[in-house]
């Protein structure tokens, strides 16, 4: 007797596929709401600033942030991220509005947090917003000196906490910032506040949009002596265990869709979650395909958020969070 084929056996996975109850019931990656964080711009002006190179998203004034914010809590998205437009004549080399009580994103973060106790604020720690260099970290003759950040940082941080964020979010690049940032905590009584650190940060040509949100490009040069290259993988989960090592609650890749065997590779290594951010230009490149007709917007919104999910994520920052919520929720 001959030894069966695989068409001798009764082997279909075809099965698994035929109708819509059986694919939900053997799904192997699940896309929900509460895994969602949604970056929000927030500008010092009285009405929204709309973002050319970002279709349908805006910088908001403070109202309308926590009127946002509040359309999303009720969809099931618990985070939000925040970053603030400033006004140019308050960037100097220092970041001095970054650790100002009274500015823009205290005020968005206090505001959000009366209106939504349980809303969770997430605050970027970077100089570039406030920086009339337009870098992440501080330039002294024309370089980018990582020590003379720190204690920058360290202040922000700070200064978020006590405005109320939940999680600061440093995504500067800058060697040994998370350990700085969190003894600053701890020495400040902010031993609860979380940190989730951009672990691995490419120096990418995804972050055009973003940049033309904030208005902050660097003024010269650019940003490859701090940001990853591209074409490195294994040393995206150096940077990450470092982070972790140094008290990092939450470590993060950007941007998410071109480094999809980062993510796998950080999940793989590390014990705490991991995040990725889907980045502006990733968005932009979504809702310009959509425009043309060429692609469903709602397919891929959804493909490529379950993409970043099956690769790793515990949780995606993504411009799209309102509307995945919508169509999962």
């Amino acid at each position: 007797m001959s030894e069966p084929t695989l068409y001798d056996l009764p082997i279909r996975p075809r099965r698994n596929r035929r109708s819509a109850g059986i694919r939900a019931l053997v799904r192997e990656t699940r896309l929900s709401p509460e895994q969602l964080i949604a970056p929000l711009f927030v500008t010092h002006l009285d009405k929204p600033v709309s973002v050319a190179s970002m279709p349908g998203i805006a910088r908001l004034p403070i109202p309308e942030l926590v009127a946002r914010a509040r359309s999303l809590t009720a969809l099931g998205v618990p985070a939000v991220a925040l970053f603030p437009a400033i006004e140019p004549e308050l960037k100097d080399e220092h970041a001095s509005e970054a650790t100002n009580d009274g500015g823009l994103l205290m005020r968005a973060v206090r505001a959000l947090k009366a209106a939504l106790p349980e809303l969770v604020v997430i605050t970027d720690v970077a100089m570039d917003p406030y920086s009339s260099d337009g870098h992440d970290g501080r330039v002294i003759d024309g370089r980018i000196d990582n020590d003379a950040t720190l204690p920058i940082l360290e202040r922000m941080a700070v200064a978020q906490a006590r405005a109320g964020a939940d999680w600061v979010a440093p995504s500067d690049m800058m060697d040994g910032r998370v350990g700085a940032i969190r003894g600053a905590l701890d020495d400040a009584g902010f031993a609860d506040v979380g940190i989730l650190a951009y672990a691995a940060k490419y120096a990418s040509a995804f972050y055009g949009p973003f940049r033309d949100a904030l208005d902050s490009a660097p003024r010269a040069g650019d940003k490859k002596t701090y940001q990853m290259d591209p074409a490195n993988g294994r040393e995206a989960v150096r940077e990450a265990a470092l982070d972790e090592l140094e008290g990092a609650d939450v470590a993060m890749v950007k941007p998410a869709l071109p480094y999809l065997d980062v993510i796998a590779k950080v999940r793989e290594a590390l014990s705490i979650p991991v995040a990725a951010y889907q980045v502006s230009g990733e968005y932009a490149m979504i809702e310009a395909v959509a425009a043309n007709g060429w692609m469903g917007r709602d397919a891929l919104i959804l493909e490529t958020l379950v993409s970043i999910r099956r690769a790793g994520a515990d949780m995606v920052l993504t411009y799209h969070a309102q509307r995945a919520a919508e169509l999962v929720g």
